[in-house]
C-alpha cells in the first residue's frame, strides 16, 4: 500500500490510500482503453486539465503531455482540435463531481488507475458505462477510419479514455 498526500490549487493535505498495483485490479466492468498518460500525450481537455498537480502522479505523464502554457484552455492542443468539454461549474451542478475528486471524472480516472479503490468507484464506473452511446453513434453514422467525423464526439470519447481513432 502507498499512502499519496495532495498538495495543488484545489486540494491541500488530501490524502488517499492506493490497495493496487499502477495500472491493475481494475473492476471487471472497467475496461478503458487509453491510460491517463496516453491520454494527456494524445491531448484532452484542452490541456488545461493537469497543469497544477504533476506532482501527484508519475514524472513520465507529463513528459509529452499537451498542456497549456498559460493555463487557459486550448482547443488545439486537444486530439481533434475541437472543443468537447463542459466546464467545471456544470459538472458541480449536476452533481457529478465528487468531494474527494474536485476536478471530476478524469481526476478519479488517474487515482484509480493509481490505485486507489474508493466509495466512489461504482458510480464512477457507471457514468464511464454510459459513454458507450457515444461509440455507437460514432459507429453508427462514421466511415471506419474515418476521423474527421464527429469530431466532438470522438474527442469526447478520448476524455472517457476510449480510443475513438479505432472506430
Amino acid at each position: 500500500m502507498k499512502t499519496i498526500t495532495v498538495h495543488d490549487s484545489m486540494q491541500d493535505g488530501y490524502t488517499y490510500i492506493c490497495t493496487e498495483p499502477v495500472g491493475k485490479g481494475f473492476h471487471s466492468d472497467f475496461k478503458p482503453e487509453l491510460s491517463p498518460k496516453e491520454m494527456l500525450e494524445l491531448g484532452v481537455f484542452g490541456g488545461l486539465y493537469m497543469t497544477d498537480c504533476r506532482n501527484e502522479f508519475p514524472k513520465e505523464w507529463f513528459k509529452n503531455a499537451k498542456l497549456s502554457p498559460d493555463g487557459k484552455r486550448h482547443k488545439e492542443l486537444n486530439y481533434f482540435k475541437v472543443n468537447a468539454s463542459q466546464s467545471l461549474a456544470i459538472w458541480q451542478k449536476n452533481g457529478w463531481i465528487h468531494k474527494d475528486d474536485p476536478r471530476g471524472w478524469f481526476q478519479w480516472y488517474c487515482r484509480y488507475y493509481m490505485g486507489r479503490r474508493y466509495e466512489d468507484d461504482e458510480r464512477q464506473i457507471r457514468r464511464w458505462k454510459m459513454i458507450g452511446r457515444h461509440i455507437a453513434q460514432v459507429m453508427h453514422n462514421c466511415m471506419r477510419g474515418d476521423l474527421t467525423c464527429r469530431p466532438r464526439q470522438r474527442q469526447a470519447l478520448l476524455h472517457w479514455a476510449m480510443d475513438s481513432r479505432k472506430i
